[in-house]
């Protein structure tokens, strides 16, 4: 993005008993691992969704079959988002995932909801969350690592929105226990919530590398503990994890990186170099007028007239 202040809208999810009967209302495009449904005036948005998610490559650290045997259901208005959600989603929640169902909804129509987000980014979100849980076997995520998770996989995670991270520890952010145990309800309280946990994944990633992550996943599935398996994967607790993390974004996003990484610093500095130019084309301007008030003129007043002395004798003949 191209300004620091413009942060990224965050996404719901929806876990509960998906209507069925609703499949009758919809027209069905099936592709190799996912069925889009549709209003039949939404036949060309379909097959663009369908086309993206095919394209997709493999979720980071999960197998390449995963997810598969997915519904997509493009809503043609808002009540039917409604309709297909529950209606528990707040106004800024641009997409869903219903992991239980493996479904997605995403509107098909114009609205405040997909602000800011792309077709691509927001279907693979909530395709990293349909995958995440579907290779899990339904084993409950932490809210902080579920949305990390699949905020990272889909490239949402903005560096330049770090100077929000910085602000939000500094006037005592929300433990990670807290974001799993009350998601924030608000515009601004989710914004931050995602912005944090997407850190998450991205200090564990740099310590360890994507293949940890693979080991990681590979042992939560098998002793179906994510405690067990995180300790056993990166050598610490997540109560550890969690100090270790908020000092590497202290470090990482602190003022300094903030200044040299966000619009408003280059703002600042264009203006400045702006300014010095301008400074010093008006000194230039005063010095040349001053060099030009030293010059003789073309035609000092104690210069002849061209032809003027014709006829004059010299006072010596």
């Amino acid at each position: 993005m191209t300004f620091a202040l413009m942060a990224s809208l965050v996404l719901g999810v929806v876990q509960g008993a998906f209507p069925a009967d609703l499949q009758s209302r919809y027209v069905r495009l099936a592709g190799e691992r996912v069925t889009v449904w549709y209003a039949p005036e939404d036949s060309i948005k379909a097959s663009r969704v369908l086309g993206m998610i095919e394209a997709f490559g493999p979720l980071p650290g999960l197998p390449p079959s995963i997810p598969y045997g997915v519904s997509v259901y493009l809503a043609p208005d808002e009540d039917a988002f409604a309709s297909l959600t529950g209606g528990g989603v707040p106004e800024w929640g641009a997409g869903v995932a219903l992991p239980f169902d493996t479904a997605m909804v995403i509107p098909a129509y114009s609205s405040s909801r997909g602000r800011g987000w792309n077709d691509p980014r927001l279907l693979r979100h909530e395709w990293a969350h349909v995958g995440l849980h579907q290779y899990l076997g339904g084993l409950r995520a932490p809210r902080w690592f579920g949305e990390g998770y699949a905020e990272w996989a889909s490239g949402g995670w903005n560096a330049n929105d770090g100077w929000r991270l910085r602000v939000a520890l500094v006037s005592g952010s929300p433990a990670l226990d807290s974001l799993t145990l009350s998601w924030p309800r608000s515009r601004t309280g989710a914004e931050i919530a995602y912005l944090l946990s997407a850190t998450t994944l991205e200090y564990l990633v740099r310590s360890s590398g994507e293949h940890g992550l693979e080991v990681f996943l590979e042992r939560w599935k098998e002793t179906e503990s994510f405690e067990r398996a995180f300790r056993a994967t990166f050598g610490f607790t997540t109560g550890q994890f969690e100090i270790n993390w908020r000092r590497y974004v202290k470090d990482r996003y602190g003022w300094l990186f903030v200044l040299s990484h966000s619009a408003i610093f280059w703002l600042v500095l264009t203006l400045m170099m702006l300014g010095m130019v301008g400074l010093r084309r008006g000194r230039d301007r005063e010095a040349l007028a001053r060099l030009r008030a030293t010059e003789l003129p073309e035609d000092p007043a104690f210069w002849m007239p061209e032809g003027a002395g014709e006829g004059l004798e010299d006072p010596e003949d």
